[in-house]
């Protein structure tokens, strides 16, 4: 199974990437990230900090950190993991750059009185394992085949699915020279993959001049319940003594996503959920693979969006804009929407029972918040030198293998309580990649 997935991913890079469809003014010196994400794997308890801490610590290892797997580490809202809620700040501060900082935070966190940042360290950390450098490997023949479908309904639509097949000539490939690792391969493709989006990569990632919490030697879980809202001032050597802020309701971790799925898996599956708070727009896709014989596979992917093209890239926090924009295309479902239906039969042979279940993922996007002291006067034309700057992007996000109903096993009131943006690769391949 791991030569399988290598070779999966060593055809995919293969690929080129398919082309695709912040604030203004001044950049305050001192600019504070924060993103709250709340998890919902059906059918799991709350286990958010322990798998969080072991989630967390492999990406900030992929991205040049350390970790203590008891601990969890900056980032762990990017993915979620198992049920829970989770919890990242970032922090520059141009005046004093990479220097300690605190979030004075209120009670209902429930994380003690503040909350401490500092560096991650870019080298690996004293005392952890050496990587290992990977080695070459033979790529035999492989072929994929990849059906397209989306939009909600009990019947698929006119001029669906959208098939291509990728049949590559193997060869050798060894990871740690990158691209120039691959020696001897070919491409071959019929038909044609729908054109991706485009989603702005504004993550903020683990690099010199910032501090995080969650990190090795102040990261703590984030108990169910948990709320933001109320009074937060941001503390340390260097930082404005104007830095301090409120949290609204609003702006506060997103109830918890609790996806339902009814229906036989040769006939149409229906897809509900009750409404959450202060949710713009959800977006869902499946995604199934089978072997069709020696090195062949087939995936089936599916989205609930009304066009073609639309992947796992979405799963992230979108922008406000983007938010609007992909409303008005009909790529989100609106905020009001309570359910979807997967069409007739197109993950028949991916229930719970197959070797390879399908896989639903579900993104709840709530509002994306700015604070910035002090504002920006209603006269443009006046000078303006802000001190600071805060973003708050908040996201409920659900997991569930297809053909399995946990949903009603989960408490519905239950709390799961700038930089110029890089351009993230969208579309089917890093669908099926994961974003």
């Amino acid at each position: 199974m791991r030569r399988r997935n290598l070779l999966f991913v060593t055809l995919l890079s293969t690929l080129a990437a398919l082309p695709a469809a912040s604030q203004q003014g001044p950049t305050p010196p001192t600019q504070l990230y924060i993103d709250a994400l709340t998890h919902n794997m059906a059918g799991m308890p709350d286990m958010g900090g322990m798998m969080g801490g072991m989630l967390g610590g492999m990406m900030a290892r992929r991205m040049g950190g350390g970790t203590d797997t008891a601990r969890p580490v900056y980032p762990t809202t990017r993915t979620g993991g198992m049920t829970g809620q989770y919890l990242d700040i970032a922090l520059h501060n141009a005046l004093k750059p990479g220097v300690q900082a605190d979030d004075q935070i209120p009670s209902g966190l429930n994380l003690g009185r503040s909350l401490t940042l500092v560096p991650i360290s870019e080298a690996s950390t004293p005392g952890e394992r050496p990587t290992q450098r990977p080695s070459a490997t033979t790529v035999p023949d492989m072929e994929m085949k990849i059906v397209e479908y989306w939009g909600c309904g009990a019947e698929v639509r006119p001029g669906q699915p959208k098939i291509t097949t990728i049949k590559v000539r193997g060869g050798t490939f060894d990871p740690s020279k990158g691209p120039m690792g691959m020696q001897g391969f070919g491409v071959q493709t019929s038909g044609s993959v729908s054109r991706g989006l485009y989603v702005p990569d504004r993550d903020i990632g683990i690099q010199p001049g910032y501090v995080y919490w969650p990190n090795r030697q102040y990261g703590r879980q984030v108990p169910n319940g948990a709320s933001l809202a109320g009074d937060h001032r941001i503390t340390g050597d260097g930082i404005p003594a104007s830095m301090q802020f409120q949290v609204g309701q609003a702006a506060d971790f997103m109830p918890r996503l609790n996806l339902r799925s009814q229906g036989e898996m040769t006939d149409a599956v229906y897809l509900g959920w009750p409404s959450v708070a202060n949710a713009r727009a959800y977006f869902i896709n499946g995604m199934h693979m089978k072997q069709l014989g020696q090195n062949a596979f087939q995936m089936t992917v599916w989205s609930s969006a009304d066009v073609p093209g639309a992947g796992a890239e979405l799963h992230v926090s979108l922008s406000n804009g983007n938010v609007e924009k992909w409303l008005k295309q009909k790529v989100l479902l609106p905020g009001t929407a309570t359910s979807c239906v997967i069409p007739r039969g197109i993950f028949a042979d991916g229930g719970a029972s197959g070797a390879m279940p399908a896989m639903l993922t579900m993104s709840a996007y709530g509002p994306e918040t700015w604070i910035t002291y002090p504002p920006r006067p209603a006269d443009r034309k006046q000078p303006w030198h802000p001190e600071w700057s805060v973003r708050l992007r908040t996201r409920s996000t659900a997991t569930s293998m297809l053909g399995m109903d946990f949903g009603n096993m989960q408490d519905d009131s239950q709390r799961g309580n700038e930089r110029q943006p890089q351009r993230r690769r969208g579309g089917l391949l890093n669908s099926i990649l994961g974003g």
